[in-house]
């Protein structure tokens, strides 16, 4: 009897292993579909700020209000889905998300368009969601790494399709039809049906409230960085204690404060947050600096940040197995070296040749998908396999929220421009302000490194 539940236990096993292997590839597809959503715009926000007047601090809610739904639903739907089956959640945020697509094609006013990112952000935030649970539900601990490593793949590809797609939309058509793309996600819609099992978690309740307070704070801290004004700043700090409050006293907060008495875990979320921040001015500054230094057509801008999309869909999954076999703390000094790198490189160039921007790219977006395995795989680990859903949800919203108030910082900078000169490097006076920003972010990883490695660097070294 024995022996035969060993069996039935080891076929169940191989069952489960092949069913991940062909959820993980659709999920890498969708992933593809939705990075591609979210980075094409980057590249038209110049003409889209041309077309409604807008100023940069403006046009940068385009993606600052598409990240911020998006932090905030990731972690709902990972809270949906311990109530209902993720296949009904991907089938319901996949509608939605098309559903922002086309009132985002119809716009005529930028209050449409800016309403077709939040109802794209609206569904498009189970897929993070998913992402996060996949691995974990359908992979063994000493198999996520590569798991992880095939998602990141999906996530480079649609990093290097899309700029290419919109210099291609962009230069043949009007910059809405971009809104078209995440209709392809419903092609992925069938399979989802088919290979996702009925599991769901404990049921339970999700503290609106709580997510409430914690959506309100993230919107008024990006209102008092955008217009410099107090009182969405005094709103926002408000917010934040009544947050701090609920979580204590709701029999169901929306975030568990015990989570955060894993010191391990909530040092990773920190310095997770902070380096999502700085990595999120590779996709972001960089088409500014391209049209507004180098003048290059939104197609040209696409076609320069190819190469490092395609470099890092390339060696995505290197990241994964590198993770396995050496472990995280390798890969996050891997992932930081190619960062600094990259950061030197623009500080000490910008305003240089497109083309040595293109190579420069390269680095720091390879760097960045290296530096995500290394955190995702990290998290898996660190936190009991109860709290791993709960934990990965909350990475991915921090994340997201560190990309839309960098976002909101890094345009309100370059609205004000710079007329100081902090590297000497640089020769290029019309390129100032953003050779001080990466120089700036450059001395911030830095400071992430050693932070980094005095708190588990020298942990390992001591135990082995």
């Amino acid at each position: 009897m024995e022996a035969k539940a060993k069996l039935e236990a080891k076929v169940e096993a191989g069952v489960q292993q092949q069913t991940g292997e062909k959820i993980i590839r659709i999920l890498s597809f969708t992933l593809v579909i939705s990075v591609m959503s979210a980075t094409m715009f980057n590249i038209v926000l110049p003409e889209i700020r041309a077309e409604f007047h807008l100023s940069f601090s403006q046009v940068s809610w385009i993606s600052s209000a598409f990240l911020l739904i998006y932090a905030i639903g990731t972690l709902i739907f990972g809270k949906l889905a311990d109530i209902y089956k993720l296949k009904d959640l991907l089938t319901f945020g996949l509608l939605f998300f098309a559903l922002g697509s086309m009132v985002g094609l119809a716009a005529q006013a930028y209050w449409m368009v800016l309403l077709g990112r939040i109802l794209q952000a609206v569904g498009a935030a189970v897929i993070p969601a998913t992402a996060g649970m996949i691995p974990i539900r359908y992979f063994p601990p000493e198999n996520r790494g590569r798991a992880l490593g095939i998602t990141m793949t999906g996530l480079a590809i649609g990093s290097a399709a899309g700029p290419a797609v919109a210099a291609l939309v962009v230069s043949t058509v009007h910059w809405r039809w971009l809104f078209c793309m995440p209709l392809l996600t419903l092609l992925a819609l069938p399979y989802y049906r088919k290979y996702l099992d009925d599991e769901r978690g404990k049921t339970g309740k999700i503290d609106w409230i709580g997510g409430g307070l914690l959506a309100g704070t993230a919107a008024l801290l990006l209102l008092a960085i955008t217009y410099e004004a107090w009182m969405p700043a005094a709103g926002c700090l408000i917010l934040f204690l009544l947050f701090a409050v609920r979580i204590r006293i709701a029999p169901e907060p929306f975030i568990r404060p015990g989570l955060f008495r894993n010191k391990s875990y909530s040092l990773v979320l920190a310095i997770a947050f902070l380096t999502t921040g700085i990595g999120y001015s590779l996709p972001f500054l960089s088409p500014q600096l391209l049209t507004d230094v180098s003048h290059l057509a939104p197609g040209a801008v696409g076609f320069v940040m190819v190469p490092a999309a395609v470099t890092t869909a390339v060696l995505g999954r290197k990241g994964g197995k590198l993770a396995d076999a050496k472990g995280n703390s390798t890969l996050f000094y891997t992932a930081s070296s190619l960062l600094l790198v990259c950061f030197i490189l623009l500080s000490s160039f910008a305003g240089i040749s497109p083309v040595f921007i293109a190579i420069f790219l390269i680095f720091g977006q390879v760097g960045q998908s290296f530096i995500y395995i290394a955190f995702s795989n990290a998290i898996s680990r660190t936190l009991p396999k109860e709290q791993t859903g709960v934990g990965m949800g909350l990475l991915s919203m921090l994340n997201f929220i560190a990309g839309a108030v960098s976002a909101a910082v890094y345009s309100k900078v370059v609205d004000q421009g710079s007329e100081t000169h902090w590297n000497p490097a640089n020769s290029h006076p019309e390129a100032l302000v953003y050779s001080n920003l990466y120089l700036v972010l450059a001395i911030l990883h830095v400071m992430i490194f050693l932070v980094y490695y005095f708190q588990f660097g020298r942990v390992k070294r001591k135990a082995a």
